[in-house]
């Protein structure tokens, strides 16, 4: 991480574990912003010193409207800015839970809206 210290202008923070925050701000470019729309159970421990110096901001959000999330959706296909997933068949959805209690998951679950019809 150290290589990317303040290159990036914007990190949206999508992780809902504890993690530190503080090492992501670090990665922020001058008046970068990083966005939380994961909710970690704890509240954060935050170093006022990563948000000063380069003028760095922390913001959040619970979700968009419409018309945002086609905003991020279009922005997304220009940039080619694509998602890990592992894509899995409704009828796998207990599988898939419990896998994820045993935190057997490395991709987030996406589910294969065509195998609703084999139901």
């Amino acid at each position: 991480m150290a290589r990317h210290a303040g290159t990036f202008h914007f990190i949206l923070d999508t992780v809902s574990a504890p993690h530190d925050i503080n090492a992501y701000l670090h990665q922020l470019a001058v008046d970068g912003n990083l966005t939380l729309v994961g909710a970690p159970e704890k509240p954060f421990e935050i170093s006022s010193f990563a948000l000063l110096f380069g003028r760095k901001s922390l913001s959040g959000s619970l979700i968009g409207g419409i018309a945002e999330t086609q905003e991020m959706l279009d922005f997304c296909g220009v940039h080619n800015i694509t998602a890990d997933i592992e894509l899995i068949p409704i009828q796998k959805i207990n599988e898939a839970y419990a896998r994820l209690l045993k935190g057997d998951v490395k991709y987030r679950f996406s589910i294969d809206m065509a195998s609703l019809k084999a139901e």
